[in-house]
Protein backbone atom coordinates (compact mmCIF):
# COMPACT_ATOMS: atom_id res chain seq x y z
CA UNK A 1 0.00 0.00 0.00
CA UNK A 2 1.33 2.99 -0.81
CA UNK A 3 0.61 6.60 0.89
CA UNK A 4 1.04 10.22 0.19
CA UNK A 5 0.66 12.71 2.99
CA UNK A 6 0.45 16.49 2.56
CA UNK A 7 1.42 18.95 4.85
CA UNK A 8 1.74 22.64 5.15
CA UNK A 9 -1.76 24.06 4.56
CA UNK A 10 -3.02 26.64 6.45
CA UNK A 11 -4.65 30.28 6.36
CA UNK A 12 -2.71 32.76 4.88
CA UNK A 13 -3.88 36.60 3.69
CA UNK A 14 -3.21 37.22 0.54
CA UNK A 15 0.08 38.62 -0.94
CA UNK A 16 1.57 35.82 1.49
CA UNK A 17 3.50 32.48 1.38
CA UNK A 18 3.03 29.18 2.07
CA UNK A 19 4.96 25.68 0.87
CA UNK A 20 3.51 22.29 0.98
CA UNK A 21 4.94 19.41 1.30
CA UNK A 22 4.05 15.70 0.41
CA UNK A 23 5.86 12.27 1.18
CA UNK A 24 5.48 8.77 0.14
CA UNK A 25 4.86 5.83 2.49
CA UNK A 26 4.40 2.26 2.41
CA UNK A 27 5.39 0.28 -0.14
CA UNK A 28 8.10 1.58 -2.15
CA UNK A 29 7.37 2.24 -5.73
CA UNK A 30 9.68 4.19 -8.38
CA UNK A 31 7.39 7.53 -9.97
CA UNK A 32 7.52 8.74 -13.56
CA UNK A 33 6.48 12.26 -11.80
CA UNK A 34 4.88 13.68 -9.38
CA UNK A 35 2.25 17.06 -8.93
CA UNK A 36 -0.29 19.08 -7.20
CA UNK A 37 -3.85 19.40 -8.34
CA UNK A 38 -6.10 21.67 -6.29
CA UNK A 39 -9.94 21.45 -5.79
CA UNK A 40 -12.12 24.30 -5.09
CA UNK A 41 -15.69 24.43 -3.01
CA UNK A 42 -18.10 23.64 -5.97
CA UNK A 43 -15.42 22.97 -8.79
CA UNK A 44 -13.60 20.24 -10.46
CA UNK A 45 -10.16 19.31 -9.46
CA UNK A 46 -7.54 21.19 -11.58
CA UNK A 47 -3.85 20.83 -12.38
CA UNK A 48 -1.76 23.06 -10.60
CA UNK A 49 1.93 21.79 -11.21
CA UNK A 50 4.14 18.26 -12.05
CA UNK A 51 7.53 17.41 -11.99
CA UNK A 52 9.27 14.68 -14.09
CA UNK A 53 11.99 13.22 -12.42
CA UNK A 54 14.07 12.82 -15.88
CA UNK A 55 16.02 16.17 -16.15
CA UNK A 56 13.69 17.19 -13.63
CA UNK A 57 11.81 18.76 -15.91
CA UNK A 58 8.30 21.29 -14.40
CA UNK A 59 5.25 22.06 -15.57
CA UNK A 60 2.59 24.76 -14.42
CA UNK A 61 -1.00 26.08 -14.81
CA UNK A 62 -1.28 28.88 -16.17
CA UNK A 63 -2.64 30.34 -13.33
CA UNK A 64 0.11 30.09 -10.49
CA UNK A 65 2.82 30.57 -13.54
CA UNK A 66 5.28 33.09 -11.94
CA UNK A 67 4.23 32.48 -8.24
CA UNK A 68 4.54 28.61 -7.62
CA UNK A 69 7.61 26.57 -7.66
CA UNK A 70 8.05 22.77 -7.05
CA UNK A 71 10.51 20.96 -6.50
CA UNK A 72 11.48 17.39 -4.93
CA UNK A 73 13.55 14.52 -4.73
CA UNK A 74 12.90 11.60 -6.91
CA UNK A 75 14.80 8.72 -4.60
CA UNK A 76 12.31 9.85 -1.77
CA UNK A 77 9.41 10.34 -3.41
CA UNK A 78 8.97 14.16 -2.09
CA UNK A 79 7.60 16.68 -3.78
CA UNK A 80 7.40 20.69 -2.38
CA UNK A 81 5.01 23.45 -3.50
CA UNK A 82 6.40 26.73 -2.36
CA UNK A 83 3.24 29.18 -3.07
CA UNK A 84 3.91 32.83 -3.19
CA UNK A 85 1.99 35.80 -3.45
CA UNK A 86 -0.92 33.90 -3.06
CA UNK A 87 -4.40 35.48 -4.02
CA UNK A 88 -7.87 34.31 -2.76
CA UNK A 89 -8.77 32.68 -5.75
CA UNK A 90 -5.99 30.21 -4.95
CA UNK A 91 -7.96 28.87 -2.18
CA UNK A 92 -8.81 24.98 -2.39
CA UNK A 93 -7.81 21.75 -1.45
CA UNK A 94 -4.69 20.31 -2.26
CA UNK A 95 -3.70 17.18 -3.52
CA UNK A 96 -0.57 15.70 -4.15
CA UNK A 97 -0.24 12.97 -6.43
CA UNK A 98 1.68 10.56 -8.43
CA UNK A 99 2.54 8.46 -11.54
CA UNK A 100 4.04 5.44 -10.80
CA UNK A 101 4.11 4.22 -14.68
CA UNK A 102 7.94 3.70 -16.25
CA UNK A 103 7.13 5.78 -19.47
CA UNK A 104 4.25 8.23 -18.12
CA UNK A 105 0.40 7.47 -17.53
CA UNK A 106 -2.08 8.61 -15.43
CA UNK A 107 -1.90 9.89 -11.63
CA UNK A 108 -1.95 6.61 -9.62
CA UNK A 109 -1.57 7.62 -6.35
CA UNK A 110 -3.20 11.12 -4.28
CA UNK A 111 -2.73 11.90 -0.67
CA UNK A 112 -6.08 12.80 0.95
CA UNK A 113 -5.57 17.10 0.36
CA UNK A 114 -4.36 19.87 2.49
CA UNK A 115 -6.46 23.20 2.94
CA UNK A 116 -5.23 26.28 1.97
CA UNK A 117 -7.64 29.68 2.56
CA UNK A 118 -6.15 32.52 1.52
CA UNK A 119 -8.20 35.78 3.54
CA UNK A 120 -8.73 38.81 1.29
Amino acid sequence: QVQLVESGGGLVQAGGSLRLSCAASGRPFSSYRMGWFRQAPGKEREFVAAIRWSGYSTVYADSVKGRYTISGANAKNTVLLQMNSLKPEDTAVYYCAADASKYGGTWDYWGQGTQVTVSS
